[in-house]
């Protein structure tokens, strides 16, 4: 059984920087494409960034190109996302998924996370 845990998730000031991190177990992460979604308050899940597996591209949200970076640590079996220069409208719930490419760019994924809270004050 494939298991995602999320951590990384807390309270930044704007401006600010996190990392989230993704240990999976259970598979390798390297036969999965990886993705980081996220869901604020009232409003669906959207994708942030998706990290294809067979040639390591990466697709971000518009809202976070520039700022945010999908990457993995096969080592580790672990996926990061690193998140700088954060806004308030970068609060949510933030997940991580497994799946393929490229069904999960529309969030179709096989394995979620439980998710970690970013929120980030003005």
């Amino acid at each position: 059984q494939v298991k995602l845990v999320e951590s990384g998730g807390g309270l930044v000031q704007a401006g600010g920087s996190l990392r989230l991190s993704c240990a999976v177990s259970g598979g390798t992460i390297s036969i999965y494409t990886m993705g980081w979604f996220r869901q604020a308050p009232g409003k669906g899940r959207e994708l942030v960034a998706g990290l294809n597996r067979n040639d390591l591209s990466t697709n971000y949200a518009d809202a976070v190109k520039g700022r945010f970076t999908i990457s993995r640590d096969n080592a580790k079996n672990t996926v990061f996302l690193q998140m700088n220069s954060l806004k308030p409208e970068d609060t949510a719930v933030y997940y991580c998924a497994a799946g393929l490419w490229p069904h999960i760019l529309d969030g179709t994924a096989t394995y979620w996370g439980h998710g970690t809270q970013v929120t980030v004050s003005s």
